[in-house]
């Protein structure tokens, strides 16, 4: 069997299920964690704590070889928005973005300007929707110290060109939040300062689950102002708080109490098996299968607002149903048991590398009994 249908048959979600981008059911390598690591909980044997403790060089060491870091530059967050805060309380300085990226990022800026008053937001308007790199260049301002922007974006599906933005500002902090496309997207990290990311959508790892990644420039340039005390050398050394020495120099100054270590198995194992398969493989076959959604929308007459070309986007897919048609087309989505998204006006789809031939037969039909209601 494939290293890619073997990896697929290790999952159970229902047919029908395409909405991934919003939540990706767990697999076998991400529940027998669970499983194992709650036995270990209840339980308590013998040495069992120290097995817990270890989850976190695990897991770190998993993320790093995920996306080509040190595992001393990454550190487990519960989630995205929350690496995301980590960061922007960090930034002094000018912080470019799009208005349209998912809200965390733009409240992250808006919190840290209101506390500190040290960060500045700048807003970038994007191009059809789409922050691209001559955007990025013609709307930047001189004082801005780091530009902030999605590996993909969450309502169109388009995969930014990160090698081109990072061309364009030069040497300023490139922050990436990553969730829409780690797992299944073969990026440039290397050019990345700062990557954050979950696990609960293409990763597969469930809620709980994150990350923040910094370069060590990043590292240098970022104050760790939410650390707390486990996040120097010697925590528990005596001393009056107000005298306790510097956070950590590398990432895990961003920690700020203990991690569940039940969350971190789940990432880890969900993260060792992505880098098991090759993330090339998994995309290949989550790409053929956004294919078929296509096609399958293209043969209603529904138009189709992400990207066609593979180098362009990941594994979402947005229709655009006229306006008088979308409560037709989510009731039969909703009749076929289709699970998406809805927002805005649009129909966001997402397959995996396990969605079925059947989950396919199940849009169709539904899409079938769509334009069968728009004829009457």
């Amino acid at each position: 069997m494939p290293a890619i249908d073997d990896y697929a048959a290790r999952f159970s979600e229902e047919p029908g299920y395409l909405n991934f981008p919003s939540f990706g059911p767990l697999g076998e390598a991400a529940l027998g964690e669970q499983r194992a690591q709650s036995e270990l909980m209840a339980r308590a044997r013998f040495g069992s704590m120290p097995s817990m403790e270890a989850e976190e060089e695990r897991v770190d060491a998993a993320v790093a070889s995920l996306i080509g870091f040190r595992p001393d530059q990454v550190v487990f967050q519960p989630s995205t928005s929350q690496a995301l805060m980590h960061a922007m309380f960090g930034v002094t300085g000018g912080v470019a973005a799009s208005p349209d990226e998912f809200p965390s990022i733009g409240y992250g800026m808006a919190r840290a300007a209101e506390a500190l008053g040290v960060l500045v937001p700048h807003t970038i308007t994007p191009d059809h929707e789409r922050v691209t790199p001559a955007v990025v260049r013609d709307q930047m301002a001189s004082s801005v110290v780091a530009v902030a922007v999605s590996l993909v974006d969450y309502r169109t599906g388009h995969l930014i060109d990160l090698e081109g933005i990072r061309q364009v500002i030069g040497d300023r902090l490139l922050i990436v939040d990553a969730i829409q496309g780690l797992g299944v997207v073969e990026a440039p990290w290397e050019v990345c300062d700062v990557i954050v990311a979950g696990g609960q959508k293409w990763l597969r790892a469930g809620y709980g689950t994150g990350f923040l990644a910094l370069s060590d420039r990043a590292r240098e340039q970022l104050t760790p102002v939410w650390s707390g005390w486990n996040a120097i050398d010697d925590p528990m050394a005596d001393g009056p708080v107000h005298e306790i020495v510097a956070p950590h120099p590398t990432a895990r100054a961003f920690r700020v109490g203990y991690a569940d270590p039940v969350a971190q198995a789940r990432l880890a194992g969900a993260v060792e098996e992505v880098v098991s398969v090759g993330v090339g493989v998994i995309r290949d076959r989550v790409l053929e299968r956004a294919s078929a959604i296509i096609a399958a929308a293209d043969e209603v007459g529904l138009p189709v607002g992400s990207p066609r070309d593979d180098a362009e986007r990941a594994g979402i897919v947005v229709i655009d149903p006229p306006a008088e048609q979308l409560s037709i087309l989510t009731a039969a989505l909703h009749n076929h048991g289709v699970s998406t998204t809805v927002r805005g006006g649009r129909v966001r789809l997402g397959p995996h590398a396990s969605t079925t031939d059947e989950t396919i037969e199940l849009l169709r039909t539904a899409l079938a009994e769509y334009q069968a209601g728009t004829r009457i």
